[in-house]
């Protein structure tokens, strides 16, 4: 039996005639050619193109110029690329599409996301429903009549009793109930110590870390001073006049690996001699999976260290619940500016968290969530390695999310991509601090690609078009 066409252009891909000439050059003639042969029909939904050098070698033009043209319309959303399967033409009639448009018009979008491989939260469809509502009547049939009444604002004894039990046996935390203050989350806990005048800057930070948090700080009037990362974590060692430092000891935030336990112990160090503070935002230290647990730094010194968590990753971050390990001297302090008419969290959500840790609600949800995620995890390295292993994944040892380190210069059209194929993740430079320098701290190319926050049913088909959407291997 003869092979047929169809055979042949899916074996190497279909026979392209192209008219490749016009201004702007042979890469932009041939992605007018190519774009217009998928707009007009020529080349079908699912058509694969041949490789590089072949179309390369039937045009007359080099390889680069193909593998660019190649690129750009897989950012653009007219092709797909994966490992293994080849460059596509994308299926149009899928509801994220490059949509023919006038000139100086904006593309047309969907209107959300098919895949959500944002950072930040954990998966919805795994709260504990049930251990979560036990809690909650326990902690409704047993509240004293103070409850419905003005409370505490440092938060229920109950809660903070609880949360001084668990943190000094899961994450080495050295602390009382006294010196606890439960706020609504992190960015709380930063408007109450830098909003209300607790802590004053300048405040160093770590190069790549979460824009709100920054933008928040600033509008507090606090500036910040970025600190180069590398594979220890931050550079504590560059910490000049700044008061405090804010750091993700347990694992760095977005891109990975705990703080050097030479540096924990320097930056210390650095805070007893400048009279200053260590802000520890240990926002998912629960979350190992390929080493041990990592300590909390406020163990190495409670007089200089300001431990700050709440259940947004543990849990969900619908609960607003979190907390402050505060030195002694900022325990009033503090109060003070939440106030006695302060919005706090809500009593009954903190008397159902009391119950949920004191139960062992707490822990075997925790457990339970390690190892799903750990197979999430698992089943992203696996993908990657089977259709694009060129990419490096880091900061796969703990945490929700991994990092994708691109090859330089391919960030910007990889994200564009990823949203016309209807993929919500962040390019790594989103996280950036704006004064970092990048000649001397690195500038890197990647994603940072969230594993928790997909339902499970959903998880394969955001694996499979996060792989479409990467860049190819330009060096094969």
């Amino acid at each position: 039996m003869t092979e047929s066409w169809v055979d042949a252009a899916e074996r190497i891909g279909a026979d392209l005639h192209l008219e490749v000439a016009g201004p702007g050059g042979r890469r932009a003639a041939l992605i007018r050619a190519l774009r217009e042969a998928v707009r007009s029909g020529r080349l079908a939904p699912g058509t694969r193109l041949p490789p590089y050098r072949s179309l390369a070698a039937d045009l007359g033009v080099a390889r680069n110029t193909v593998a660019d043209a190649y690129a750009e319309l897989v950012a653009e959303g007219w092709l797909t690329a994966r490992q293994g399967s080849g460059t596509r033409v994308a299926d149009r009639a899928e509801p994220v599409r490059h949509a023919m448009r006038k000139p100086g018009r904006a593309p047309v979008r969907a209107r959300g996301p098919r895949h959500d491989l944002r950072q930040g939260t954990p998966d919805a469809s795994e709260f504990p429903r049930a251990a979560w509502q036990a809690s909650y009547r326990r902690a409704l049939q047993q509240a004293p009549n103070e409850v419905f009444g003005p409370g505490d604002p440092a938060g229920r004894i109950e809660l903070r009793e609880a949360l001084a039990e668990y943190l000094a046996r899961a994450r080495g935390v050295r602390t009382e109930p006294g010196r606890i203050v439960v706020c609504s989350g992190f960015a709380h806990a930063l408007r109450l110590l830098f909003g209300g005048g607790v802590l004053r800057g300048p405040l160093a930070v770590e190069a790549y870390g979460l824009g709100f948090h920054r933008e928040l700080l600033a509008a507090a009037g606090v500036r910040t001073v970025p600190l180069p990362l590398d594979e220890h974590g931050a550079r504590v060692d560059r910490l000049g006049r700044e008061r405090a430092v804010l750091l993700t000891p347990a694992h760095q935030f977005p891109t990975g690996g705990p703080l050097h336990a030479a540096r924990r112990a320097a930056v210390v160090d650095w805070a007893r001699a400048r009279g200053g503070v260590v802000l520890e935002d240990d926002y998912d230290g629960e979350f190992r999976y390929d080493r041990k647990p990592v300590g909390a730094v406020q163990g190495l010194d409670p007089e200089r260290v300001v431990y700050i968590g709440s259940v947004s990753k543990s849990l969900s971050p619908a609960l607003r619940l979190g907390w402050m390990v505060l030195p002694g001297p900022l325990v009033e302090e503090v109060l003070a500016v939440k106030g006695e008419r302060e919005a706090w969290a809500s009593v009954l959500d903190q008397l159902a968290l009391a119950d949920f840790l004191s139960s062992g609600s707490y822990d075997r949800h925790v457990r339970r969530m390690r190892q799903r995620y750990r197979g999430r995890r698992d089943r992203l390295v696996a993908a990657l390695a089977a259709q694009a292993p060129h990419i490096e994944v880091t900061g796969v040892a703990a945490g929700l999310h991994a990092v994708l380190r691109l090859p330089p210069g391919t960030e910007p059209t990889t994200v564009k991509g990823a949203v016309w194929q209807g993929i919500a993740l962040d390019g790594l430079s989103a996280f950036r601090h704006p004064e970092t320098d990048t000649e001397t701290m690195g500038a890197m190319d990647g994603l940072v690609v969230g594993y928790a926050t997909p339902p499970e049913h959903a998880y394969e088909a955001a694996l499979e078009a996060l792989c479409g959407v990467l860049p190819a291997d330009h060096s094969a």
